[in-house]
């Protein structure tokens, strides 16, 4: 028991601090503990090491709300989620979209629990069946929302160049710096400069609104739909292979709709975060898969129970929520804030951080991916198809179509 609450305590303070440096995720924080696990496991021990690494996966996916909706900022797991996010708070409703964000995932706790143990012990028997038809299933989705979409030719224009970039991104990635960011760190250019400074470079730069909080406005029957469809999207692409949230976004896009549900949308990506990160736990249990770089690190560690996993996973999760409702407050201090100097020193911010974690290779896809993420902008359309940087490659991957 003291070994769980060493790692609920310790791994919720570093899913904090993660959660609210935008561009620096849990999986970074994972590497540096795995890195010093020779002396940290004769300190906490195994229990103590791989609860904290999963307690701070867990608090990332609350607190990480906090900048996206402050400043715009995307983390690789909440993209598209950021753009209605950062809307609310231009209108002086930060506070609402951050409360809404953790009550998403506070809602998912509840279903992922149950549905990642149903997943560990049924389906690992049908696993050659989803490793088959994957790629099929994202090509249908992806089809259906460009034949939707408010312009065809322009969101398979969009889709397809933004893919072509992530496919570049990725095949050449060890070009980049991996000083903290591990592999996975050309993400952060790619996504931020689809989905952050493309945005605030278009952004309003008068004085930021004053913030006020006038409840959730959210109808009971709203939260228990986008918590369930949230869920199970995390719970889908979380166990299938080669998918990302960034294809659980897109999907949930398709459905609800980013500009038409704003708060629907970001209850239900919130939910999909949270309930990824416990169906992760269960692939690695159920399949010896690691679907995140924490699963990775932790599956180097002495493997605790999957159980007592489950129950830090728990614990940090109601911390965790406390913590981003308080910070959610934080809103007042925005009040009367220039926003062409806030908008310009998150730019300043991302791009320094860009330069050490991914080096020049990686300021070079930043701008790339601004110059295609202000596409968008300029022919009206709608901002989701870019995920083709994250959908094209895992299609590939699916097809066996290696671009490595």
């Amino acid at each position: 028991m003291i070994e769980i609450v060493i790692g609920v305590l310790l791994g919720v303070l570093l899913g904090t601090i993660s959660g609210l440096v935008p561009g620096v995720h849990a999986n970074t924080l994972a590497g540096i503990l795995l890195g010093a696990q020779a002396i940290l496991l004769a300190i906490l021990g195994p229990l103590a090491l791989a609860g904290a690494m999963f307690a701070a996966l867990i608090t990332h996916t609350f607190v990480d709300a906090v900048p996206s909706t402050f400043l715009g900022v995307p983390d690789a797991d909440t993209s598209l989620s950021v753009l209605p996010a950062h809307a609310l708070c231009l209108e002086g409703n930060g506070e609402e979209a951050v409360r809404i964000a953790a009550l998403g995932s506070a809602c998912a706790i509840i279903i992922a629990i149950p549905l990642s143990v149903l997943c560990y012990i049924f389906l690992p028997a049908l696993q050659p069946y989803f490793d088959w038809g994957i790629g099929i299933l994202i090509v249908a989705v992806i089809g259906y929302m460009i034949v939707m979409s408010e312009s065809p030719g322009w969101a398979l224009a969009i889709f397809a160049v933004s893919g072509l970039l992530g496919v570049f991104a990725m095949r050449y990635e060890f070009l980049g710096w991996h000083t903290l960011g591990g592999e996975t760190a050309i993400l952060m250019p790619l996504l931020t400069g689809l989905f952050g400074i493309s945005v605030l470079l278009v952004a309003s730069q008068g004085t930021l609104p004053g913030q006020h909080y006038r409840g959730l406005r959210v109808e009971n029957g709203t939260v228990v739909k986008c918590s369930v469809l949230g869920t199970l999207a995390g719970i889908a692409v979380g166990w299938l292979p080669g998918l990302s949230m960034a294809t659980a976004n897109g999907a949930l896009a398709s459905v609800i709709g980013y500009k038409k549900d704003r708060r629907a949308y970001i209850l239900a990506t919130s939910a999909a975060n949270t309930a990824n990160a416990f169906i992760g736990l269960a692939a690695l249990f159920a399949l010896s898969r690691m679907r995140n770089g924490v699963m990775v690190a932790i599956a180097e560690l002495p493997l605790p129970s999957m159980s007592e996993l489950m129950i830090v996973g728990v614990l940090a999760a109601c911390l965790a929520y406390v913590i981003t409702v308080c910070l959610s407050r934080s809103a007042g201090w925005l009040t009367g804030i220039n926003g062409r100097m806030l908008n310009r020193a998150v730019i300043i911010f991302v791009v320094g951080l860009c330069i050490v974690l991914t080096g020049p290779f990686g300021i070079f896809i930043l701008i790339l991916a601004t110059i295609l993420g202000l596409v968008p902008h300029i022919v009206n359309v709608s901002r989701v198809y870019c995920m083709g940087a994250i959908m094209i490659p895992v299609i590939l991957y699916s097809f066996g179509l290696a671009w490595v």
